[in-house]
């Protein structure tokens, strides 16, 4: 079964080719064509892709059926002891959409020779291999510069904590007199 969860609207449905589709009202006449181009998953069969936000490449093709209204809403505000009391209705438009068609841009072919496409994937995971060592060193010498700084750092603020705090006092003796 192939389908899609597409956005209109700032909603989500989901598209099931063959299928109705309810959205909000759409700026476009009865019978026409669209294309919904904000598919945020698809699905085919057993392969499943998710969008991030949305899937590049895919679309969802549309004939417009109708555009009709929903059903009545009924707003009611009452407040008691006060003699207020409003009565207001709604009805929201929506179209209805005929799915014809889901469809994804052909992803690009991969190399004809499966050597060269081997070698190239043995090279990515050595370079990986030595970012990782590289980056772990890193990290411990980070963190032996970090314990001597912070040491050095307590020890400079004890003594200037000292020199700060006898010459207040000083100050505080000449303003005095």
């Amino acid at each position: 079964m192939k389908y899609a969860i597409v956005e209109s609207g700032g909603k989500q449905y989901k598209a099931v080719e063959g299928g109705l589709l309810e959205v909000d009202r759409l700026p476009v006449e009865a019978g026409k064509k669209i294309d919904l181009e904000n598919v945020l998953l698809l699905v085919d069969g057993d392969d499943v892709t998710v969008g991030t936000p949305t899937v590049s490449g895919a679309k969802v093709s549309a004939t417009v059926v109708e555009h009709f209204k929903g059903p009545k809403i009924i707003v009611f505000k009452y407040r008691p002891r006060e003699r207020y009391r409003v009565k207001t209705g709604h009805r929201q438009q929506y179209t209805r959409l005929r799915v014809e068609a889901i469809t994804r841009a052909a992803k690009k072919a991969k190399s004809s020779t499966g050597k060269a496409s081997a070698a190239r994937a043995a090279k990515k995971a050595e370079a990986k291999g030595k970012a990782s060592a590289k980056s772990a060193e890193a990290k411990k010498t980070a963190k032996k510069s970090t314990a001597k700084s912070t040491k050095a750092t307590a020890s400079s603020a004890k003594k200037s904590a000292g020199k700060s705090s006898s010459k207040s006092s000083s100050s505080k003796t000449t303003k005095k007199s």
